[in-house]
């Protein structure tokens, strides 16, 4: 795959997000903001939540919904990459946040849900029908991990619902072409799975014991982080330690989902998302070496429910 690198020495950038200008806003998750990165690589500020910024999606009025972590990795630097480690003892929980592009105020949308903190919100993806799903990755430390969740929140700030639980480390997420399912990508098992959905928010039920219907698995030793999803259906999963971008197209009726793999060269790749009026103009958050990178794609990428 061709590519060419747009910007560097970013603190670890995740949650790219491609506006209609042509610029590309991007967290730095180490850096506690959210940045604007412009064609020709220049960066501006645009909000400084603090905690660490995670995913970031586009949603109605113009407004950027930030899923933050709140602090839930250690910074490591490993042969001079960035690496996330560890959640720090300090860590108190993350929370979905209302960014206002044009003055960078930030509103807290969500901290809790029945009651429960939310542990470190991860990813997110808006349906259009008021509603947005998102990840919360859980935790981790040297003795234990606490388990992560599937949302489905409002818009507004008015309902937040936990669909799924008990599960493993999930990151990515996103919605099919028809919206009639939603997919997540767990990290440390390295697998993507899909959930039916019967109304905006309500899950089917799978046969079977597994939360969601599994959909595959990289081909070796690799971890799942962020995802988007193509106009043709297909899955595009960043992938750790393999490095680059795996795309799964799922199959009918339960057959296996055709696979193919496209190498970047950092092992922490950690999401793609697409603009330009084709939408076949792909970016790739390099995070280790932080890094913008952007290529032409196979296949454009689904237009999301909310552009600005």
């Amino acid at each position: 795959m061709n590519f060419k690198e747009i910007t560097s020495d970013l603190k670890f950038p995740e949650g790219p997000v491609a506006m209609d200008d042509g610029s590309v806003i991007v967290v730095e998750m180490f850096a506690g903001r959210i940045t604007r990165v412009k064609p020709d690589g220049s960066k501006h500020d645009v909000a400084s939540p603090g905690g660490m910024p995670n995913g970031l999606a586009m949603g109605p009025g113009g407004a950027l919904f930030c899923c933050n972590n709140g602090g839930a990795f250690e910074a490591r630097e490993v042969n001079g990459l960035m690496i996330p480690g560890h959640t720090p003892a300090t860590h108190k929980g993350g929370r979905i946040e209302k960014i206002n592009i044009s003055t960078g105020k930030v509103e807290v949308m969500y901290d809790k849900c029945d009651g429960h903190v939310l542990i470190a919100p991860n990813d997110l993806v808006f349906d259009g029908q008021g509603g947005f799903w998102f990840t919360d990755h859980g935790s981790n430390n040297h003795e234990r991990r606490l388990h992560g969740a599937l949302y489905y929140a409002k818009e507004d700030g008015s309902k937040i619902t936990q669909v799924l639980s008990e599960l493993t480390s999930p990151n990515g997420v996103g919605l099919s072409p028809d919206g009639k399912r939603v997919y997540y990508a767990e990290t440390m098992p390295g697998r993507l799975w899909d959930l039916p959905l019967t109304a905006p928010g309500v899950g089917a039920s799978p046969a079977g014991f597994t939360p969601a219907n599994f959909t595959g698995n990289y081909p070796g030793l690799a971890y799942f982080d962020s995802l988007g999803v193509q106009a043709d259906g297909g899955v595009c999963v960043a992938t750790i330690l393999a490095g680059g971008i795996s795309t799964f197209w799922p199959g009918e009726n339960g057959a296996p989902a055709k696979f193919e793999h496209t190498a970047f060269p950092d092992i922490l790749c950690t999401n793609i998302c697409w603009g330009g009026k084709d939408m076949r103009t792909a970016y790739v958050t390099m995070s280790s070496t932080g890094k913008l990178a952007t290529c032409e794609w196979r296949s454009p990428g689904l237009r999301l429910a909310y552009n600005a």
